[in-house]
C-alpha cells in the first residue's frame, strides 16, 4: 500500500496529543485587540481541544499525527 499524504494545512494548525485528542489554538488574537479585555486576551493565548464532532475528520487529515 502507498503512504497517505498528510494535509499540510491541517498539520500546521492541529496537533494530536498523547491521549489521542486534537489540540488547536484559539482564534481572535490577530487584530482589534484594544477592544478586548486583558483576561480575554490571556484566555485566547491558551490552546484548547477540538470538539468530538470534528475529531474524526481532522484525524483523517493527519494520518501519522
Amino acid at each position: 500500500m502507498p503512504k497517505i499524504k498528510t494535509n499540510k494545512g491541517a498539520a500546521k494548525r492541529f496537533k494530536i496529543t498523547g491521549s489521542g485528542k486534537v489540540s488547536r489554538r484559539k482564534a481572535g488574537l490577530r487584530h482589534m485587540l484594544t477592544s478586548k479585555s486583558k483576561a480575554n486576551k490571556r484566555a485566547l493565548g491558551k490552546s484548547t481541544t477540538i470538539s468530538k464532532t470534528h475529531e474524526a475528520s481532522i484525524k483523517k487529515l493527519l494520518p501519522y499525527g
